[in-house]
């Protein structure tokens, strides 16, 4: 059915939640996972502090994806799932993107991602992550949203 999972983590509650179910899922069908960080360097750049965004910024943005996917790949093996992390730099396209191509590079079989569910003026103006790879993704796509609906 699926064995290579491609699951994008950002320190959020609904990536937290999509990781749990994708350790569960994985360890029912034995499939091997990889966790994808994509660094959105824009959100740096398109800050109001953006002339004053340094190398050290990045550095810092790119330290904490690699302490995050230390955690979560932590995790994921200690549940006896092989794993493998990637953390990318975001500088010039939307996240989702990065989260497509790199789907296909590992040639994943099923993307699984939290979704924060974004109303208002912001979804229309930025778009949605999770919907980005819902209509990009080369293969499907499951959605996990926080109970909370935050």
């Amino acid at each position: 059915m699926y064995s290579r999972m491609l699951v994008p983590i950002d320190g959020s509650e609904p990536a937290k939640l999509a990781l749990e179910e994708a350790i569960k899922l994985a360890h029912a069908l034995s499939a091997s996972m990889r966790l994808l960080h994509v660094a959105d360097l824009r959100s740096i750049m398109t800050s109001e502090f953006a002339s004053a965004a340094s190398e050290t910024s990045f550095e810092e943005l790119r330290r904490d994806g690699e302490r995050l996917l230390r955690n979560a790949a932590a995790n994921v093996s200690r549940a006896d799932i092989k794993v493998d992390t990637v953390l990318v730099d975001a500088p010039d396209l939307p996240v989702g993107d990065y989260i497509v191509r790199n789907a296909r590079e590992y040639a994943a079989d099923l993307i699984i991602c939290g979704t924060h569910g974004r109303r208002g003026m912001r979804r229309l103006l930025l778009g949605s992550d999770a919907e980005y790879v819902v209509r990009h993704a080369p293969v499907p796509v499951l959605l996990i949203r926080n109970p909370d609906g935050v």
